[in-house]
Parts: structure tokens; C-alpha cells; sequence
């Protein structure tokens, strides 16, 4: 009877840890921030799950150690529209950032869930935050 209590508790103890281990790698929200750049390319790809997946190239001058490209995930349709529509234009995108990748929510570990500005390439704003 001892041992049937013991065994139930390290399998509840090792339940538990895999819980936690999957809610910190998959869904915690590691960082937020914005990244600013050119919508260089955004379209919706993939096997089993069709995810959007888009890349922005960063302004400035970077060595050749550090990418200016940042590669992002989008699992909202209205936010993925606003990028279908303004591949070449000038973007300000806020985005959360896991620590690990889920095949339904896209590619990357990086997912933009918001626009918060779209500029032409004349320096004219379209869209801005409210």
C-alpha cells in the first residue's frame, strides 16, 4: 500500500514538472518589445499548419557578426491583412517573444501581434497608433 503512494506521488511530482517545463518553454512570454525596419517578406507557409512568417530588414549599418534581419511569426489574421498589404513599406511591429516554437503558431519563436505604424517610403505615415 506504501509503495502504491510513493509510486502515485513521483508520477504526480514528474506530471506537474512536465507542466511547468511546457507552459515555460511554450507559452510564457519571455520579452516584448518593438523592432522597426522594412517588410522584406511576409507570406503564409507551411505542411500541416499554414502560418504567416515575414521578415523586416533593419536600417542602419551591421557587421557582419550581427543579422539585421529580424524573422517574426503572425497568428492573427487582421494584424497578417495590415503586412499582406504593405510588403516594401517601412514598419513599427510590437511583438512577444517565447522561448520555444509551436508548429500551430508559426516558424519562429518571435510573434508579432500588433502594427503599430506603417510609413511610405516618402516618410509618410498610413497608419499609427490610436
Amino acid at each position: 500500500m506504501k509503495f502504491k503512494s510513493i509510486i502515485w506521488s513521483v508520477l504526480m511530482i514528474l506530471l506537474l514538472a512536465l507542466a511547468g517545463f511546457i507552459y515555460w518553454k511554450y507559452y510564457f512570454v519571455f520579452a516584448q518589445g518593438t523592432k522597426a525596419g522594412q517588410l522584406n517578406t511576409f507570406q503564409q507557409k507551411g505542411f500541416l499548419y499554414k502560418t504567416y512568417e515575414g521578415k523586416i530588414i533593419q536600417s542602419g549599418f551591421k557587421a557582419n557578426v550581427q543579422s539585421n534581419e529580424f524573422e517574426f511569426s503572425v497568428t492573427d489574421k487582421k494584424v497578417a491583412e495590415i503586412l499582406e498589404r504593405n510588403s516594401g513599406r517601412e514598419l513599427n511591429l510590437h511583438y512577444k517573444r517565447y522561448l520555444g516554437a509551436l508548429p500551430w503558431r508559426g516558424l519562429q519563436s518571435y510573434i508579432v501581434d500588433s502594427v503599430l505604424e506603417v510609413r511610405t517610403n516618402a516618410g509618410e505615415t498610413i497608419l499609427s497608433p490610436k
